[in-house]
């Protein structure tokens, strides 16, 4: 039991429960994204509910950050089926190649576009809220 008192062990097994939560919260998401809303990917909706869970205080932040964060850091391994359909496909990328660049390019401007976007806006709405709670003499 002594190295469960270790804080690296705790940090480790912290991380790994919480990425374990995550994975629950997405098969749930994709439960309930087949039986009622096809339409939105489960990733999306899962997103959401966290999202959700953690503005209403259901869910602190310190119960997921440090799996999101692990996940976040270990993304590139979740791209590389992607790779790999491209390595066997050759006659594909020489085809139609430029055309997958180019759209990959675009969608990735587009989408840190927009998300830096966002993030300025939520920056810029929690400023305004501290301001307010500041002003009513509530902090």
């Amino acid at each position: 039991m002594k190295s469960l008192s270790n804080p690296a062990v705790k940090q480790s097994l912290a991380t790994v429960l919480q990425v374990c939560m995550l994975c629950l919260v997405w098969l749930l998401a994709s439960r309930l994204s087949h039986a009622f809303l096809p339409e939105i990917p489960a990733g999306v909706l899962g997103m959401f509910l966290v999202l959700a869970a953690l503005a209403l205080g259901w869910l602190p932040l310190s119960w997921c950050k440090s799996g999101a964060r692990w996940l976040l850091a270990e993304m590139l391994l979740f791209f590389i089926p992607a790779t790999v359909a491209v390595v066997q496909y050759p006659q594909l990328m020489g085809s139609i190649g430029l055309r997958i660049v180019l759209v990959i390019l675009l969608s990735t401007v587009l989408v840190m576009t927009v998300t830096s976007l966002v993030v300025d806006a939520g920056y810029k709405f929690e400023i305004l809220l501290k301001r307010r709670k500041r002003q009513h003499g509530v902090l």
